[in-house]
C-alpha cells in the first residue's frame, strides 16, 4: 500500500475519533479510548487489556480496565456514533436489518450473564454470555453490526438482583427475551431513520408471535425462519402445517433460483411460495436442488414484492454470522476480559465500531473512493 494511501487511511482513524472524543470529560479518558479503538484496529494477534496496553506503551492494563470498569462514559452515546457513521458509508434503501444471537465462552460465574446455557455459536450448551445483535447489510456486499443487547438468563441472573448488583447490572434491568430484545433494537434503528427494506432473523425471532405483532404493526417487512410444524392455512382454504401443505404442491410450483454468494459458488435452491388468506402474509419455502432439506420462511410482505425479491431477502441473512467472524478475528469482539454488565457493552461497541472502521477503509481502498477522500477530506 502507498505510503499516501496510509496517511488517508490515519486520516479517517482521526475522524472518527473526533466523532467520538466528545463523550469521554477527562483528557486521560480520551487518551484511553484513542488507544483502546486503536489496538482493536491494530493487528494484534489478541486484543484484550493486556496486549491493548502493551500495543499502546503502556506498562501494565489497570488503566484501560479502569477506562472500561469504571470511568464514566455512556455505551449507548457510543452506539449512535457508530450508526450514523455507518449510515454516512452505507445507507441503502435496499439494505436488510438481521437479529441473531452469539456466544461468548467465560469461566466461572461472575461475568454479568455467564450460565451453562445452549450457544449456536459453540454448537454445544457451555459456560457462556449471549448477545443479541442487530447487522446491517447491503446488496453490494457490505456489512457492519449496529446495536446488542446482552442477555441475562431470567432466574439465574433477572431474578437474583443481588447478583446482579454484584456484577453492575442496574436495578432497572428486566429480563427481556431475545426477541424483546431484537424488538428493542429495531425500535432504536426506526427512531434513527435507518434506511432498509427488510427485517430477517432465524426461527427463535419467526416463531414469537409478539415480534411478528409488533413488527407488522410497524409496518417492517419481514422474512423469517420458522419451524416446519408451523400451522398455516393457505389461500384456497387448507389448513395444516405447513410442511405439510408443501407436500402436495405440484413440481410446477417450484423454481431454481439462487439466493447469493457462498464459499462455493452461487447457492441455488429449488423455491415455492405458498399464499394465506391475508395478501400480506406468504410462507416461501427453500429446497435443495436434490430434495433432501428444506426450510420455511414466515414473509410479511406488506408491498406485494415478487418471488424474486423475497428469495434475495432469505438468502441475505447470512452475512451476519460473517460480520461476527469478522468481529471476532479482526476486532476483538470476544477477547474482553471485563465481567460487569456496562464493561461488556463498552467492549462491544468500540469492537462494532472498530469493525466499522474497517468496512469503511476496505470501501476507500477502492481507488475510485481513494480519490473521492482526496477531494472531500474524512467522513
Amino acid at each position: 500500500m502507498a505510503a499516501e494511501d496510509l496517511e488517508i487511511l490515519d486520516g479517517e482513524f482521526e475522524a472518527v475519533y473526533a466523532r467520538m472524543e466528545p463523550l469521554f470529560y477527562r483528557p486521560e479518558s480520551r487518551a484511553h479510548a484513542r488507544g483502546y479503538l486503536r489496538g482493536l484496529l491494530a493487528p494484534l494477534q489478541k486484543k484484550n487489556a493486556w496486549t491493548i496496553a502493551e500495543y499502546a506503551g503502556a506498562p501494565e492494563p489497570k488503566r484501560v480496565q479502569r477506562f472500561l470498569n469504571l470511568t464514566p462514559w455512556d455505551a449507548g452515546q457510543l452506539r449512535e456514533v457508530l450508526v450514523g457513521y455507518a449510515m454516512e458509508h452505507f445507507a441503502d434503501e435496499r439494505a436488510v436489518l438481521i437479529a441473531d444471537p452469539t456466544g461468548f465462552a467465560k469461566k466461572g460465574r461472575k461475568s454479568a450473564g455467564v450460565q451453562r446455557q445452549y450457544s449456536g455459536t459453540l454448537g454445544r450448551i457451555d459456560n457462556c454470555q449471549i448477545g443479541t445483535f442487530l447487522a446491517y447489510a447491503t446488496p453490494d456486499g457490505h456489512r457492519v453490526l449496529l446495536d446488542r443487547e446482552l442477555y441475562l438468563p431470567e432466574h439465574s441472573w433477572a431474578e437474583d438482583r443481588e447478583r446482579c448488583r454484584e456484577a453492575g447490572v442496574p436495578d432497572e434491568v428486566v429480563f427481556q427475551t431475545r426477541p424483546q430484545q431484537a424488538r428493542l433494537m429495531v425500535e432504536r434503528a426506526l427512531a434513527a431513520k435507518i434506511p432498509f427494506a427488510w427485517f430477517l432473523a432465524d426461527e427463535e425471532f419467526g416463531q414469537n408471535p409478539a415480534l411478528r405483532s409488533w413488527l407488522e404493526g410497524e409496518r417492517v417487512a419481514y422474512v423469517m425462519a420458522v419451524p416446519k410444524n408451523t400451522e398455516v392455512t393457505d389461500a384456497a382454504g387448507g389448513a395444516g402445517r405447513i410442511d405439510v401443505l408443501v407436500e402436495a404442491l405440484p413440481e410446477r410450483a417450484f423454481t431454481r433460483r439462487a439466493c447469493g454468494i457462498g464459499t462455493k459458488g452461487f447457492r441455488t435452491y429449488d423455491w415455492a411460495l405458498v399464499n394465506t388468506t391475508d395478501a400480506e402474509h406468504q410462507f416461501l419455502v427453500r429446497r435443495s436442488m436434490d430434495g433432501s432439506e428444506r426450510a420455511y420462511f414466515h414473509c410479511f410482505n406488506p408491498r406485494r414484492e415478487p418471488i424474486g425479491e423475497l428469495v434475495r431477502a432469505a438468502g441475505a441473512r447470512w452475512p451476519v454470522e460473517e460480520c461476527f467472524e469478522a468481529a471476532k478475528q479482526e476486532a476483538g469482539l470476544d477477547q474482553y476480559q471485563v465481567r460487569r454488565y456496562d464493561a461488556w457493552y463498552r467492549h462491544i461497541t468500540l469492537s462494532m465500531l472498530a469493525l466499522c472502521v474497517l468496512a469503511v477503509m476496505r470501501q476507500m481502498l477502492q481507488k475510485g473512493n481513494l480519490d473521492l477522500w482526496k477531494t472531500s477530506g474524512p467522513g
